[in-house]
């Protein structure tokens, strides 16, 4: 007879009793207010009883706080979660999230793979899978680059709220490279309209002669897009049947941080890998 560690988790039983627990966790920190028991109850669809039971439970180990009016009881979440969060973000090095993969995508495309996360108007290269030869590609973590420049930018622009969009777009770049093209805010939402068509982003000897890059966004727990992950390489070597291969290999990869990251599977836009 299997000992309960050693049974797969395809073989485990769901707890109902945790299952509830997490989505009243959910529920709370979701609500643009404090909610009461019964519109609480209403809203994740558990029996006011056990709702009681968990709020309670959660309010004395710190999760949750109550607000008595009258005869009405207020809850909302504490901060106590937010320091759970802070501890789980320190553990996570982006540098190292996925550095296997990395690795074995540059191997495979023969080209340099990085992850990029935005900083203000900027992206920045956190982590990078370098390939053998002479010929190495001016990319190092720590290198920042216009945003609207970038494959690695473009990819997480793609999928920003409407607000921080807007908040970037007065900082377009114009591109210095031979394929530059225009850089107004309409073609820049309509290239960014083409991201989420195709699912990864490409820029092609806009920023450097003979350079291009492509990129795919990954998100977080809440689904937000949190960085992408791309390659380099020679303008050439990065168009076709090359091209489309990176970007599968790309897609994969984002996915596979995305995941590490938390992001529920159902969270991740649709990727179609057309040319």
């Amino acid at each position: 007879m299997a000992m309960p560690e050693q049974v797969g988790a395809a073989d485990r039983a769901p707890s109902p009793a945790v299952d509830r627990a997490l989505t009243v966790i959910e529920r709370l920190v979701a609500a643009d207010e404090e909610l009461t028991l019964t519109a609480l109850a209403k809203a994740t669809r558990i029996p006011l009883a056990t709702c009681a039971s968990i709020v309670y439970t959660l309010e004395r180990r710190g999760y949750a706080a109550r607000r008595v009016v009258g005869r009405s009881h207020f809850w909302s979440p504490t901060l106590r979660l937010y320091g759970l969060a802070s501890q789980l973000v320190r553990k996570v090095d982006l540098s190292s999230v996925a550095q296997p993969e990395m690795r074995a995508l540059a191997d495979e495309l023969e080209m340099p793979v990085h992850i990029g996360v935005l900083d203000g108007a900027s992206v920045v290269y956190v982590a990078k899978a370098a390939t053998a030869g002479f010929i190495q590609f001016d990319t190092y973590p720590g290198k920042v680059s216009p945003f609207n420049l970038t494959a690695l930018g473009r990819a997480i622009a793609a999928y920003l709220p409407e607000g921080e969009l807007e908040a970037l777009l007065p900082r377009l770049v114009p591109g210095r490279g031979p394929a530059a093209g225009d850089s107004s805010e309409e073609a820049f939402r309509k290239l960014l309209d083409d991201v989420r068509g195709r699912g990864y982003a490409v820029e092609d000897e806009e920023e450097q002669a003979e350079v291009a890059c492509v990129a795919a966004p990954f998100f977080d727990a809440q689904g937000r897009v949190a960085g992408s992950v791309g390659v380099t390489g020679f303008a050439r070597d990065l168009r076709g049947k090359r091209r489309k291969a990176a970007a599968a290999g790309l897609v994969r990869l984002a996915a596979e941080v995305s995941r590490r990251l938390g992001c529920p599977s159902g969270a991740l836009p649709e990727m179609k890998l057309i040319s």
